[in-house]
């Protein structure tokens, strides 16, 4: 069975799931997911097309969806994180499904049950979702799913423990809001102290996912200050590096290495790299990571060394670890070797190794090589030592002009895209090199004009750049990256002119080629600088030129202008009637920054004036505790003084300075009473003041009423266009209704066409046959006249016979010509038939052209009720918020009356 088939089944079994949840339904829809996962075009569900997206957002649907039963949700959870392993399918899931969302939704429901199977799938997949994505704190049951993590991070369950550490420090990882959640719990104490205990577990992946947590919440406060500490910093490196080196896995690897980058970002950290005294031992074990053979393990590795570049003293030492001169080195005791006596294989040739990976490798390991290639080089050649990389460079040189070297034959499009990215940084570390005189000379060495052009050629030619001015390719992505890598080539080509032989003839006839406009174009209209100085630098060369186009240049950008202007244009009317209606209420509100869009107002309605109200209510409220602590006070004191007046009567003196002291206290007291008398007549005007607001704030909830009532009669629009679709739904299926029978009809046409040819087969026999019978018949003729001239005295006896002879032939004559009238009548028919079948194929391509064209009508239609859907959404929302903003406010304002 195919992948269409399959897919077509599976929505089947998920619509009649939907309409009849019986256990019938449920075991064919857990068959038909089965089937879907163990294809191996599983991945096809996230491919983006109609069919796949429906079953996924239908399976997604059912994970949320409380009554779907566990064993079904269980095997539909398998998929996804079958699903969820891809890199690409992961951003899709998280992107356009929401299934963050749905699982969060599912753990929810069986957290009284944590110990559940399907609790632990779906953290699982959490995991791997949330890996290196910053989610949204308004995500659904995101409060619920943090607290249920950081619940279980301090439970004995260490089955449990391990997902939960792993997804919450994917959570805290750079998002704020989901950090100041986590802060702002009673337990946080707590949840510290077990983070902390965890450093010591003896698994190297719960250490570094509790470091992990450690780093996003406390680097910058007080806990993070004694954690990451000039004292403890170096323990905390060794530590890091020893999980890098020694791992568990790439998992363990992945997130280490997350850790020590997130740290790097902070200066102080940094600078106490710099300073410790262990990081050329640590380094020098990293770069044998490099020899691996795991892509995924290498590519981390590759972004660790990347982000130390980011520092100038770590650049330094890396370079320096890279290019030296090759030599017997130790290697320090690890769990391979743990004597440390393995002489370290070189950084170089791994380099090398992983930047010359095929296309169809994975595209973070060549690019972050190359990237590490780049900065090493950089380094180098500021500080002038460009002699040590020499004879890295002359193997470096070969690699890199043969990763310029495009594939025969054109690709598709991400393959194209794949090119021209690895493209990028290949001549960015050439046009690095150019700068230095001795590292260019050895480049141009090795350079040939010959690979510049073909490249060029191969590039234009891939991204079909000359399509003229009709067809603007501003929007397009694919003409974005090539136009770039054009340009780059371009610029190289300038810069080796001199030195590279037939460079600057082959140089100047490239940008007399009219296919050079589009790349020069789409540079000078870009938004990025360096793509307009580079521009700007080819076209001063090219300017000159006799044969150079620039009437055409000026043409093509004047229309990616006009292009850009008008995509301004057909989207100003979609935001301006909605920035009208979300501004309208806030004439009133208070001064501060106005909003620009529907997220602003529903941030500023979510975070400003409620906490504005919560500031005022809070002092109140403060004013209050204040006075009954000095009351309890007071009378504590004064109960304290009666005990001593009764219990020591008898000491006079000591009673009355007591008593003096009592009545100073009570002066005081009564001092602080009058004070807090004059603080609480102070609250209540401001009270007062705060009712004049809340008043205010009365009257913008009806102008949000009546914003209500317009949003109400845009979703009347919204029906009526919905209504519209389901009636042009139904024209298409009349259409595909005709075009069947249209296809019946030419079927059976072509049946009897082919019965027909049969006939004219078997009457072509017939009338060959004929033609022999009269051939026959003529040689007979012949031999009897022979017989005739050598027969003479016979002559008048055979006459008879003779006459007779000729009769005979004369009726066979006759037979064969109405046999020819007939052969001929026949073919006419045929000629007739086929006519008729030709207009009846024109017939049918009319009908397949209108189908296509009623499918496109179709799916703009669906993308345009889907935007107005979301557009409703976004609509929607901001009324419940308005709605619970006004109500909530209220019931405060009863609160204030009350106090």
């Amino acid at each position: 069975m195919d992948a269409t088939t399959c897919l077509k089944s599976l929505l089947l079994a998920i619509n009649q799931y939907k309409n009849n949840r019986c256990g019938a339904n449920a075991a064919q829809l857990q068959r038909q997911v089965d089937d879907v996962a163990g294809l191996k075009g599983a991945r096809l569900l996230v491919s983006g097309q109609v069919l796949p997206s429906e079953c996924l957002s239908g399976l997604v649907e059912l994970v949320g969806d409380p009554n779907t039963s566990p064993a079904l949700k269980g095997t539909i959870i398998t998929l996804l994180a079958q699903l969820a392993s891809d890199e690409e399918a992961r951003g899709v899931l998280h992107s356009s499904y929401n299934l963050t969302g749905a699982l969060a939704s599912v753990i929810h429901c069986n957290c009284a049950t944590p110990r559940e199977p399907v609790v632990l799938q779906c953290l699982q997949v959490l995991q791997r979702i949330t890996y290196n994505v910053r989610m949204s704190h308004c995500t659904p049951y995101m409060d619920e799913l943090v607290a249920f993590l950081v619940q279980h991070v301090q439970s004995p369950n260490d089955d449990i423990t391990m997902p939960c550490l792993g997804l919450l420090a994917n959570l805290c990882r750079c998002n704020l809001s989901v950090q100041t959640h986590i802060k702002s719990l009673s337990q946080v104490k707590a949840f510290y102290r077990t983070l902390i205990n965890l450093l010591a577990h003896n698994s190297l992946t719960v250490v570094v996912f509790a470091l992990s947590i450690l780093a996003s919440l406390t680097l910058n406060e007080e806990v993070g200050e004694k954690l990451f500490h000039a004292k403890n910093i170096h323990q905390t490196f060794q530590l890091i590096f020893n999980i890098i080196v020694n791992g568990d896995g790439t998992l363990t690897r992945k997130y280490a290495v997350d850790l020590l980058v997130d740290l790097l970002k902070n200066p102080k950290i940094a600078d106490y790299l710099t300073r410790y005294e262990h990081f050329s031992l640590c380094l020098s074990q990293v770069l044998g990571l490099l020899h691996s053979k795991d892509p995924d393990s290498a590519a981390k590795v590759l972004e660790l060394l990347v982000s130390l570049c980011s520092v100038s003293g770590l650049r330094r030492v890396l370079g320096g670890a890279v290019f030296r001169a090759p030599g017997p080195r130790l290697r320090a005791g690890s769990r391979r070797d743990p004597q440390g006596r393995g002489a370290e294989p070189e950084p170089g040739p791994a380099l090398l190794h992983w930047a010359s990976l095929p296309l169809d490798g994975p595209d973070s390991c060549y690019l972050q090589a190359l990237l590490l290639l780049t900065e090493l080089f950089e380094e180098v050649i500021d500080s002038g030592l460009c002699g040590s990389a020499g004879s890295f460079l002359e193997q470096l040189l070969p690699v890199l002009l043969g990763l310029l070297q495009g594939p025969e034959a054109a690709g598709s499009e991400p393959q194209v895209q794949r090119f021209c990215r690895r493209a990028a940084r290949v001549l960015d570390l050439l046009l690095l090199l150019s700068t230095d005189d001795s590292l260019k000379v050895q480049v141009g060495q090795q350079l040939s004009a010959q690979l510049c052009v073909s490249q060029v050629e191969l590039l234009l030619a891939s991204s079909h750049m000359d399509t003229g001015l009709s067809c603007p390719v501003t929007a397009s992505g694919l003409s974005q990256v090539v136009a770039e890598v054009v340009l780059k080539v371009l610029e190289l080509m300038s810069r080796f002119r001199q030195l590279v032989r037939d460079m600057e003839t082959s140089f100047y006839r490239i940008l007399q080629d009219q296919r050079v406009v589009t790349p020069l174009s789409l540079a000078l209209t870009s938004d990025r600088r360096e793509h307009v100085q580079t521009a700007l630098r080819i076209l001063l060369e090219a300017a000159p030129l006799p044969d150079f186009p620039a009437i055409i240049l000026g043409e093509s950008i004047a229309a990616n202008n006009a292009y850009r202007h008008r995509e301004a244009e057909l989207s100003m009317p979609e935001v301006a009637p909605t920035l009208g209606r979300s501004c309208a209420p806030l004439s009133a509100a208070p001064p501060g920054p106005s909003p620009q869009s529907i997220h602003s107002l529903i941030e500023k309605l979510q975070s400003g004036m409620e906490l504005q109200e919560q500031v005022k209510d809070v002092r109140v409220s403060e004013i209050m505790d204040v006075y009954e602590q000095k009351i309890c006070a007071l009378a504590s004191k004064e109960g304290r003084l009666q005990d001593l007046l009764e219990a020591k009567a008898l000491a006079l003196a000591q009673a009355d300075r007591l008593i003096a002291q009592y009545r100073c206290q009570r002066a005081q007291a009564e001092a602080e009473a009058r004070k807090l008398a004059f603080l609480l007549k102070e609250a209540e005007r401001r009270k007062e003041e705060l009712q004049g607001e809340v008043s205010g704030q009365m009257l913008e909830a009806e102008r949000a009423k009546a914003d209500i009532e317009q949003l109400l009669q845009h979703n009347s629009r919204l029906q009526a266009v919905s209504q519209e679709h389901q009636t042009l739904k139904g024209s298409y299926n009349e259409l595909l209704h005709r075009f069947n029978e249209t296809d019946r009809m030419l079927k059976e046409l072509q049946t009897a066409h082919i019965t027909l040819n049969k006939q004219a087969e078997t009457l072509r026999k017939q009338n060959d046959g004929l033609k022999l019978q009269q051939d026959r018949i003529l040689a007979q003729l012949s031999e009897k006249e022979e017989q005739v001239r050598g027969l003479e005295t016979a002559l008048q006896e055979r006459e008879r016979e003779i006459s007779g002879l000729q009769c005979e032939l004369g009726q066979q004559e006759q037979r064969v010509r109405e046999q020819e009238k007939e052969r001929e009548e026949m073919e006419e028919s045929i000629d007739l038939l086929r006519k008729e079948l030709n207009k009846t194929e024109l017939a049918r391509k009319d009908a397949s052209i209108k189908a296509s064209s009623l499918e496109v009508q179709k799916s703009q239609l669906e993308a345009k009720l889907q935007k107005k859907e979301e557009e409703l959404s976004k609509h929607s929302h901001m009324i419940a918020m308005i709605h619970s903003l006004s109500s909530g406010k209220l019931k405060s304002d009863t609160v204030n009356l009350s106090l």
